[in-house]
C-alpha cells in the first residue's frame, strides 16, 4: 500500500494530554459545532450522562438449537439486526467470560505502563501496527480524544509476535487465544449470514478468501478521561471499512453511539456480550441488504475506558462485489468491485469520515 512511511507532524498521546492535568483540550480536539455530541439536535445529552439505548440483543446459542421454531427466530432476529439497525449484541457466544475480563484487564494494564514502554511499540501509517495516536496522514486533521494498539492477526503469516506487547508478560499468550475464540465466532457468524442472504453457507467466507487467507487484525482503543467531553470525540463517525467487527466492550463505561436516522444512540453494553456490527465490505456483497451503520465514539470526564475491537476482514487483493446471486434486473448492482486493499487506503489517508467511502463505490 502507498501510504507514507511516517507521520507528518510529531505524535501526541492523548493519555498523556488527560494526565497532565489540563482543563482545556487543544484545538486540534475541538470538534466543529454540529459534530459535538452535546448538540442538541443529537438527541443525546452531555457525554458524561449520555441517553442509553439498546441494540438488538440476541442469545446465540439459539441459532445453533435442536428446537426448529426457536433456532429459525433466531436467524429472523439476526438478519433483522444486519438490514435495520447493522449492529447487535450477542450472549452465550462461547467464548468464556474469565477470557473476556482477562484480556481487558491486561490491555488497560498495558496502557498504564510507563510511556517509554509504551513507546517501544509506536506505529507508522505503512502498517499502523502497534501503539499509535492517529487516523488518516493529511497534516493539520482534527484529531480523536484517544490512544490504541493496532496488530495483525490472520492470516499466520501476518503475524508478528515482535510487534506484540512483552509487558505485562501474560499479553501475548492473551492476544492469541483471544484471536483463536473470536476467529471461530467469526466464522459462525459469516455461516450464518450467507445462510440469512439466501446464499450457500460458505459464500461469504470464500469472498473474503478462505479460513487460511480471511483478515483479522485487533484494534485496542483506549480513551483517557476528558476534561471538555462536551467538545470532542474518542472516535469520529463512521462506518467500518472491513468487513465486520466484533467489539468487547468496557462494560462499566458507555460510549458506542450508533447512527439511527437522525438520531445518536447510546449503547448500553450487556456483561459477557459482544458488540457485533456490518462493515463496508459485507454492505456490498449482500448489495446493501446488510447495512454498514455510521457511529462514533463520546468520551467521559470522570472514567476512562478501554475496548476491543477485532475486525473480521476479506483478503487484500480480493476483489468485493455484489454478489451475482443477489443482483437481479429489479435489484441491480449498486456497487462497482473494488480491493480491500484498494478500499481501506482511502480511510487510511484521509481518517474516519462518515459513510462517504462506501457511497463513492455507487454505481453511476
Amino acid at each position: 500500500m502507498n501510504c507514507l512511511q511516517s507521520w507528518p507532524e510529531p505524535v501526541v498521546r492523548v493519555q498523556s494530554l488527560s494526565e497532565s492535568g489540563i482543563r482545556q483540550i487543544p484545538h486540534r480536539y475541538v470538534k466543529p459545532a454540529s459534530h459535538r455530541p452535546s448538540v442538541k439536535n443529537n438527541n443525546v445529552s452531555s457525554s458524561s450522562s449520555p441517553t442509553e439505548a439498546n441494540i438488538p440483543v440476541i442469545d446465540f446459542q439459539n441459532a445453533f438449537s435442536d428446537n426448529q421454531t426457536l433456532r429459525l427466530e433466531t436467524l429472523k432476529s439476526i438478519s433483522l439486526a444486519c438490514s435495520k439497525w447493522g449492529f447487535f449484541q450477542i450472549v452465550n457466544h462461547g467464548v468464556r467470560p474469565e477470557l473476556l475480563k482477562s484480556v481487558r484487564e491486561v490491555w488497560r494494564e498495558f496502557f498504564n505502563q510507563p510511556l517509554e514502554v509504551k513507546q517501544e511499540y509506536a506505529n507508522s501509517p505503512d502498517t499502523y501496527e502497534g501503539y499509535g495516536s492517529r487516523l488518516g496522514v493529511e497534516k493539520g486533521a482534527s484529531l480523536d480524544w484517544s490512544d490504541y494498539f493496532f496488530l495483525h492477526y490472520m492470516p499466520v503469516l501476518l503475524r508478528n509476535h515482535s510487534k506484540w506487547p512483552r509487558v505485562p508478560a501474560s499479553c501475548r499468550e492473551l492476544i492469541d487465544e483471544y484471536g483463536s475464540e473470536v476467529v471461530r465466532l467469526g466464522g459462525k457468524l459469516m455461516t450464518i449470514f450467507s445462510k440469512n442472504l439466501g446464499l450457500e453457507e460458505d459464500y461469504l467466507l470464500k469472498a473474503f478468501g478462505g479460513e487460511e487467507n480471511v483478515g483479522a487484525c485487533l484494534r485496542v482503543n483506549f480513551y483517557p478521561k476528558c476534561p471538555q467531553p462536551d467538545l470532542t470525540l474518542g472516535l469520529s463517525p463512521h462506518s467500518d471499512p472491513g468487513g465486520m467487527t466484533i467489539l468487547l466492550p468496557d462494560e462499566n463505561v458507555a460510549g458506542l453511539q450508533v447512527r439511527r436516522g437522525e438520531t445518536w444512540v447510546t449503547v448500553k453494553p450487556v456483561p459477557n456480550a459482544f458488540i457485533i456490527n456490518i462493515g463496508d465490505q459485507i454492505q456490498v456483497l449482500s448489495n446493501a441488504i446488510y447495512k454498514s451503520i455510521e457511529h462514533r465514539v463520546i468520551v467521559n470526564s470522570d472514567k476512562d475506558r478501554v475496548s476491543l475491537a477485532f475486525f473480521y476482514n476479506p483478503k487484500s487483493d480480493l476483489l468485493i462485489e455484489p454478489a451475482k446471486e443477489l443482483v437481479t434486473e429489479d435489484q441491480p448492482a449498486v456497487y462497482q468491485a473494488m480491493t480491500y486493499d484498494e478500499y481501506r487506503l482511502y480511510i487510511r489517508t484521509k481518517g474516519p469520515c462518515g459513510k462517504q467511502q462506501v457511497e463513492s463505490l455507487k454505481c453511476t
